[in-house]
């Protein structure tokens, strides 16, 4: 993946609808060569899907809240993860170092509703602890996180990141 790529990506993460023709303006890449790009990094894994980010609150869940697990053993973990992944309300989950074994982001309808969800996790094998964190505001979303950029600075000729 190249500088030309990575531009691309920058402008895909903006937005994934835009046109291959408008990224093409931008980035002064030829249609035919954006669209070429785009295509390789599909089928080689670099972009893995395309999605649509929405406001939780505005879909109705109301609450988000970030959930630690910590397991008793890591025999548990596959079983753990199948199950999770089928729980609509968990839109993250994170395989961690340190005291806690996973961190799960959850987005639901109210306080009551986390409770059902965190009964449900309690419930699921091999759980040892948790421990809940309510999120009070986002102020940035992971899908906005920046790909870096790595060149070469004319002024200077150090490389450093954009």
């Amino acid at each position: 993946m190249d500088y030309l790529d990575q531009q691309i990506l920058m402008k895909l993460k903006e937005n994934a609808r835009q046109s291959a023709s408008d990224i093409s303006k931008e980035i002064h890449l030829s249609v035919s060569t954006v669209i070429d790009r785009i295509r390789k990094m599909e089928s080689s894994g670099v972009i893995e899907s395309y999605t649509v980010i929405t406001d939780e609150k505005k879909t109705g869940n109301d609450v988000t809240a970030l959930m630690e697990i910590s397991l008793d053993q890591p025999r548990y973990n596959e079983l753990f993860i199948e199950n999770i992944k089928k729980n609509p309300n968990i839109i993250s989950c994170y395989y961690l170092t340190g005291e806690f074994d996973y961190l799960l982001k959850i987005a639901c309808q109210s306080s009551e509703h986390l409770e059902q969800i965190h009964h449900w996790i309690k419930d699921q094998g091999g759980v040892r602890q948790t421990r809940t964190h309510y999120v009070l505001r986002t102020e940035k979303n992971i899908y906005s996180l920046p790909i870096f950029l790595y060149r070469k600075q004319k002024s200077n000729n150090r490389k450093g990141f954009l």
